[in-house]
């Protein structure tokens, strides 16, 4: 395995799996953008606009993962790559115009994302 650092933020921020479904447009984009730049899931309720704390954003189309039927994991749900990998540079564009700072992983690409959580708190955050 590759052991090149893609995307690395070392200061408390936002690791952001990022999931895009068939639905997914210009709207949803730019909201999700400002919810992740705006949402006060920081210490002190604060957030990544408040703070300049960084994002990193990670391509996850596991996420919209279906194991509602049988033990294989169904991925109808989620965008297909040429439409997912418009949308997420199209979140990490937004972000980057409203001011945020941003690192991301590499689209498509087998990777390890390492993460220390500052306590155990995960958002599921949706459009």
């Amino acid at each position: 395995m590759d052991e090149t650092v893609v995307g690395n933020i070392d200061e408390p921020g936002l690791l952001v799996l990022l999931g895009v479904t068939h639905s997914d447009g210009h709207e949803q984009i730019t909201t999700m953008a400002r919810k992740l730049h705006e949402i006060r899931a920081l210490r002190d309720e604060q957030s990544c606009a408040t703070t300049g704390a960084p994002l990193l954003v990670v391509s996850q189309f596991t996420l919209y993962g279906d194991t509602r039927k049988g033990r294989r994991p169904s991925w109808s749900r989620a965008a297909g790559p040429d439409q997912a990998e418009d949308a997420v540079e199209a979140v990490v564009t937004e972000l980057r115009r409203r001011g945020a700072r941003v690192e991301t992983g590499e689209f498509g690409a087998a990777m390890a994302v390492e993460s220390t959580n500052d306590g155990p708190f995960t958002l599921l955050v949706e459009t």
